[in-house]
């Protein structure tokens, strides 16, 4: 038998009794509910609404604009490529900016973020 204790009395009650049977104060029911059932429902509502998935917009600090910004003024050394997460390719850009390859990538890439919806943003480089 399961039990939990009175928040009033403390005394040993089962955990399904809405009222404890010494004091008579009412105790809340909580539902426990296993979690496989919890993450179907979860996948239930995530599949007839897309949109709010587990990685969906919501979830991320990263702006576009920010991105852009970055990219196009201090995209020779990467800090774009930083911001975003691509650690590997923004020590690309370190190395290889003496060659002024990556200022006019940056500038391209930085229009780029600037140019594109959020969503379009979000599924192309921080979802990928």
């Amino acid at each position: 038998m399961s039990e939990k204790k009175c928040s009033s009395c403390g005394a040993a009650i089962d955990i399904n009794a809405t009222e404890c049977k010494y004091c008579g104060e009412p105790v809340n029911v909580q539902v426990q509910y296993h979690p496989q059932q919890v993450q179907q429902h979860k996948q239930q509502y995530y599949n007839r609404y897309p949109i709010y998935t587990p990685a969906g917009i919501r979830q991320t600090n990263k702006n576009k604009i920010i991105a852009g910004l970055l990219a196009i003024f201090l995209g020779g050394i990467g800090v774009h490529k930083f911001y975003l997460g691509n650690i590997k390719t923004g020590f690309l850009y370190l190395i290889f900016c003496w060659t002024y390859i990556p200022i006019i990538l940056g500038i391209i890439e930085g229009i780029m973020y600037i140019s594109s919806s959020d969503d379009n943003f979000y599924d192309k480089y921080i979802n990928k």
